[in-house]
């Protein structure tokens, strides 16, 4: 791992590449898998990380100044307010994040990608790049990842740099000699979910760990940070020698492939199910893991918490009498008793569903994958409908942009959490098929509700949208 990627400061991101050039640098390590040392991998690279949730500033010295500055003003009679964001000022917003490729490998022809945040700092991450293949030396696989952090953006922070190197790893223990071709999606399917499980085991291990060790308070603090936070994780790996895609889903991110019908219409296919307390296979699963805890799901909701499925979080996976010694000592998250009962930990998971299926190489397709910030406000048809309608779209219309209509002064009043998309809203103006989609789930073109949605920081902003982040990957498109 880089070193000016582990020491990079709590609020400062990686960088986002906006031209159309192939990668040049991905966003994991390269290098050999995890091994016996996970913990030791894992504590490096959260120490490295830094600070828990305190921002970093960098001190130059530039001289001293003797003379301070001088304070002269008068009261205003009136306060004037800035006006809000213009257009222009909405598109920079939206795809300021942005970035776009085009690889030309085994179909792929493009994919884009953007992020708005609404956390400060944001809490989610993604992956996107390719990676060597796991069973044949010299050729590459491709993958895209988004990753939904929540209480905190160090989990999803920690797996933007080791989920990719523990699921490569993983997979190349399951290899039959030299024809890869041999293994199953089965196999493939395991070895994902026990990747994703490991990781989760080595996370929450070195919180422990290093909580019990004689590192300073400081050290022992960042190292437990991803353990307090949590995150959902969604990543699609592909290989293009056989034109197999696999989708691996720990939470309630969605992967959505849209694909033409018989009939010519752009069709919507879940490639995962939103792991949730509203799932009644995961309020199966947990009955049976937890019988005569009728108490665990209440509202949709797991103890409390949104999703059935996530990296960390350890106050829904630790003993309670471990929680309160490192609440006392370190400050940790609060305990989730006695407001709710926890009887039997864990009760959340890190395991995956895994989804593999071949991508027709005659048949024109795309992939979208996005964290619940973009699936709160419009469905999998939606977006693959709006998406279907960008690529209709010639980039010279789209420069254009598309007549607004007039609306009526716009308010809060009758808004929900969950503003779902109207139609007749629907704009195509942007480069970006992903910026497309964002724009689209807030306001589309009514500049009134897409301004205001984006005006709000943190932590009101949180009332009106969350953290978005969205990629849309191309399989034989012509013209992409």
């Amino acid at each position: 791992m880089s070193a000016r990627l582990s020491l990079r400061m709590a609020h400062v991101r990686v960088a986002r590449v906006t031209t159309l050039q192939p990668p040049t640098r991905s966003f994991y390590s390269t290098k050999a898998g995890p091994s016996v040392s996970n913990v030791a991998r894992v504590a490096k690279y959260i120490a490295g990380a830094g600070v828990v949730s305190v921002p970093v500033f960098w001190y130059f010295e530039t001289g001293r100044n003797d003379t301070p500055p001088h304070l002269d003003g008068t009261p205003a009679e009136q306060f004037i307010a800035n006006r809000g964001s213009s257009r222009e000022e909405v598109t920079r917003m939206i795809s300021k994040e942005g970035y776009s490729y085009q690889p030309g490998i085994g179909g792929v022809n493009r994919y884009d990608g953007t992020q708005v945040a609404s956390n400060s700092p944001c809490e989610d991450r993604y992956i996107h790049g390719t990676f060597p293949s796991p069973w044949k030396e010299g050729s590459k696989w491709m993958a895209w990842g988004v990753l939904d952090g929540h209480a905190g953006w160090q989990a999803a922070d920690l797996l933007q740099q080791q989920l990719l190197p523990f699921v490569r790893h993983g997979l190349s223990q399951v290899k039959s000699g030299s024809d890869q071709e041999g293994v199953s999606d089965d196999r493939v399917g395991d070895a994902i979910k026990g990747a994703f499980v490991k990781l989760d085991d080595t996370i929450l291990k070195t919180a422990v760990d290093v909580s019990q060790g004689n590192g300073s308070l400081q050290d022992k603090l960042a190292n437990m940070a991803p353990a307090f936070a949590g995150s959902c994780a969604l990543l699609s790996i592909y290989d293009p020698t056989t034109y197999k895609l696999h989708v691996a889903c720990t939470g309630d991110s969605r992967a959505v492939l849209g694909q033409r019908n018989n009939e010519g219409k752009w069709e919507a296919i879940p490639l995962s199910v939103d792991q949730t307390g509203d799932n009644a296979e995961e309020i199966a699963r947990l009955k049976k893991e937890h019988p005569g805890e009728e108490e665990i799901i209440a509202g949709g909701r797991v103890l409390g918490i949104m999703v059935s499925r996530a990296f960390g979080d350890s106050r829904w996976k630790w003993p309670v009498d471990l929680q309160k010694e490192l609440k006392k000592k370190f400050g940790g998250p609060s305990i989730l008793t006695p407001r709710y009962k926890v009887l039997t930990p864990p009760y959340l998971t890190a395991e995956p569903a895994v989804t593999s299926m071949n991508i027709d190489p005659g048949k024109p397709s795309f992939l979208i994958m996005a964290t619940d910030g973009l699936w709160d406000n419009m469905s999998s048809q939606q977006a693959v409908d709006l998406v279907a309608k960008w690529l209709d779209t010639p980039a010279t219309i789209r420069k254009v942009g598309n007549a607004e209509p007039k609306y009526e002064p716009y308010d809060f009043s009758d808004f929900e959490w969950k503003e779902k998309f109207v139609e007749g809203r629907t704009t195509v103006q942007d480069d970006n098929a992903a910026v497309h989609l964002v724009r689209n789930s807030l306001g589309g073109n009514h500049h009134e509700m897409l301004a205001g949605r984006l005006t709000y920081g943190t932590p009101f902003s949180r009332n009106i949208r969350d953290d978005i982040t969205v990629q849309v990957v191309f399989f034989n498109v012509p013209g992409q």
